[in-house]
């Protein structure tokens, strides 16, 4: 057993902004990974929206602020490059042409790094505006008309470059030199509308409350989440419930859920091996 981190020694760079580059970084450093980011002089939007945030996703990295729009600061970061690995953007294709850092551009001069570049949609359509908002909203995942109570394509989106990076780590090993990947956030939200194209989830549907076992019960404080989707999970909680099979309704269960505070369910849950917590951050 070792201690090492499996990207101990790698270089990151990022001039990504706002939070699926961030995210993706974030989690390169989790691994091991060195990491400088390259901001505007204006800074991040992130630091203007949630400061927190923004500390957190940057912790341990080193930050410097450089306007690319001259020739000192491209200069600034071409020097950072030179002995970077990994080369991250979420810029638009011209936009990365422009400053000389587009994947032809940055090959030529820095072949030893590997980039990978963050877009909204594929190809021919990477430059094509759009946010999590209208991902979601483009593959059917909010067919309730509520906004994401998260924004779930900017964060796998996240996790799909960070799983980029390291396979284009891969790749150089074998190749000899660099290799580019491209992350459309667009595909991610394709992947993660998956269980509601499918018609898993969604009101009415298996996942989405039609199973009295997998669904949200109003308790005497608050709400709780149930999801004893398996036979022996489904078995142990109407034993534990005292609850004939016949029982297992959302009127009968709502019944039960009704006698106590959420709080003191997700006690019990643990203590019987169910499935069930209290619903955080919920008014009841």
């Amino acid at each position: 057993m070792t201690s090492q981190q499996p990207l101990e020694g790698i270089h990151v760079v990022s001039i990504a902004i706002n939070l699926p580059g961030p995210a993706a970084v974030a989690r390169l450093a989790a691994l091991g990974a060195s990491v400088t980011t390259v901001l505007p002089p204006s800074g991040d939007p992130m630091q203007q929206f949630e400061a927190a945030y923004f500390e957190e996703l940057h912790a341990g990295q080193e930050l410097r602020y450089v306007n690319l729009k001259d020739e000192t600061g491209r200069g600034e970061v071409d020097e950072v490059l030179a002995r970077a690995d990994v080369f991250v953007t979420s810029s638009r294709p011209s936009a990365l042409e422009r400053l000389g850092l587009d994947w032809a551009s940055v090959h030529s001069r820095h072949p030893q790094v590997c980039q990978v570049d963050i877009v909204g949609y594929p190809g021919d359509r990477a430059e094509t505006a759009g946010h999590d908002l209208t991902y979601q909203a483009g593959a059917g995942m909010l067919a309730d008309g509520r906004m994401p109570s998260t924004l779930v394509v900017d964060l796998s989106g996240a996790e799909r470059a960070a799983a980029e990076a390291a396979a284009a780590l891969v790749a150089r090993a074998r190749l000899g030199e660099g290799v580019r990947r491209e992350v459309p956030l667009s595909d991610l939200a394709e992947t993660m509308s998956g269980p509601v194209r499918h018609g898993l989830t969604g009101p009415g549907r298996l996942l989405g409350g039609a199973l009295p076992v997998y669904a949200i019960y109003e308790a005497l404080e608050g709400r709780v989440a149930l999801a004893a989707l398996e036979p022996h999970f489904t078995t142990g909680l109407l034993e534990a419930l005292g609850l004939a099979q016949e029982e297992c309704t959302h009127e009968r269960l709502a019944q039960v859920f009704a006698e106590r505070s959420a709080a003191d369910w997700e006690i019990w849950a643990t203590e019987h091996d169910v499935p069930l917590v209290a619903v955080t951050g919920d008014a009841g």
